[in-house]
């Protein structure tokens, strides 16, 4: 009998009377096959870790790290392993290096206010779904893994690593999935190697300014997506040609970029992070405005969906996913109508805005405003279980 571990399309396939194919086994992500390379516990030390109020994002690693192959010729996903953090070790010719043959997520584990021995994910099917949409935008092969299998191998790595979640409202362990094609081949294919690999880094509050609102400017010259492109997927490409632009914008004293597009200034994104508009329409009702996702030039945020769906259960006013350019933003604070606005993302959680520079001119904003903080709150509330809130969305490990 096969293992349960195999697929059943897998079966050899008996072409003639003497002639049998050879089964190839097509091999998942399985939290079965899990190993653990741990360090001792002399080498696990919280020496490296600053206090916490000192801690800057990105820049201090917990000593453990999750890595998956892939290979197509070995049948597809191997057995998963927790191993000490380190570096990689990439042939030269590595898709990844020439192609951009990358994607990532950005999650973060957090302790519980009241019990810190609970240890939390913020809604982490949504970062797989999303982990493998971008995936498959790439054309990389084992993008229908099970995304439970491989939480259940993060939950693993957390869990070695506890001691490194900071605790605290505004502290977590960022977690940073990620796939790269390590396929060394310099023909432009879809790749046939892989190496999806998770890390970890105990953060504080994403902006060192903490809940102050921030100034942006939608005045440049250049694009970050467009219909039709990779803006939906989270990928590397996505990113780095933005760095220039933010650095532009920050010296002329603005935070980041308001993203638009088109002749008519339709809003897309602000930095890296989804953008909410509270205003009343013409007709004099209130609205939460955000973009669509219909074009696909704009990242699916999982606070984004988690905004929306906290907002409709409330009732309070409409929820509206559409386009909004900036002409209407600028008419609207110019008669009164704009209420606030917010930025939206994992690193961030929310983060109020007071000011859009268009056309050379700046439009003020009232920040921080009432539903800004209520959102704020109410989503950690949720993330450190102080609350509870709808069913999946604050998971246990």
């Amino acid at each position: 009998m096969l293992s349960s571990s195999m697929n059943r399309h897998a079966l050899g396939l008996l072409r003639g009377k003497n002639e049998i194919v050879t089964p190839m086994i097509i091999r998942a992500i399985s939290s079965a096959g899990l190993t653990i390379d741990q360090l001792p516990e002399s080498e696990k030390s919280l020496n490296g870790m600053p206090p916490k109020e000192e801690l800057k994002f990105g820049k201090i690693f917990a000593p453990h790290m999750l890595q998956v192959h892939y290979n197509r010729e070995m049948g597809g996903w191997q057995a998963p392993a927790i191993v000490p953090f380190q570096d990689l070790k990439l042939n030269p010719a590595a898709a990844a290096l020439h192609y951009g043959l990358e994607c990532f997520e950005g999650m973060k584990a957090y302790k519980s206010i009241t019990d810190s021995s609970d240890l939390r994910l913020f809604r982490p099917d949504l970062n797989m779904k999303r982990l493998k949409d971008s995936m498959s935008r790439l054309s990389m092969p084992g993008n229908d893994f099970d995304s439970q299998e491989l939480i259940k191998c993060i939950g693993e790595l957390v869990r070695l690593d506890k001691d490194w979640i900071p605790s605290g409202e505004g502290y977590s362990l960022y977690l940073r999935p990620t796939v790269i094609a390590t396929h060394p081949f310099l023909g432009l294919s879809p790749p046939d190697d892989l190496l999806l690999y998770v890390i970890t880094s105990p953060v504080g509050p994403y902006y060192a300014s903490g809940f102050d609102p921030v100034r942006l400017t939608a005045d440049t010259p250049y694009v970050r997506a467009w219909p039709g492109g990779s803006g939906s997927s989270k990928i590397g490409g996505n990113y780095g040609p933005t760095m220039k632009p933010g650095a532009e914008a920050m010296s002329r004293g603005y935070s980041q970029i308001l993203w638009v597009f088109g002749e008519d200034d339709y809003v897309t994104e602000v930095g890296a992070m989804n953008v909410f508009f509270f205003l009343k329409n013409s007709s004099g009702k209130r609205e939460l405005v955000t973009p669509p996702l219909t074009t696909g030039d704009i990242l699916p945020g999982v606070t984004r969906q988690s905004i929306l769906e906290l907002s409709k259960q409330w009732g309070e006013f409409d929820v509206v996913e559409r386009s909004i350019t900036m002409p209407e933003i600028r008419d609207a604070a110019a008669e009164g109508r704009l209420i606030e606005a917010f930025g939206a993302g994992t690193a961030a959680v929310v983060t109020p805005i007071s000011c859009i520079q268009y056309k050379g001119k700046d439009i003020d904003i009232p920040a921080t405003g009432d539903l800004t903080k209520r959102i704020f709150s109410k989503l950690m509330s949720i993330q450190y279980g102080t609350v509870e809130g709808p069913e999946g969305w604050s998971v246990k490990i």
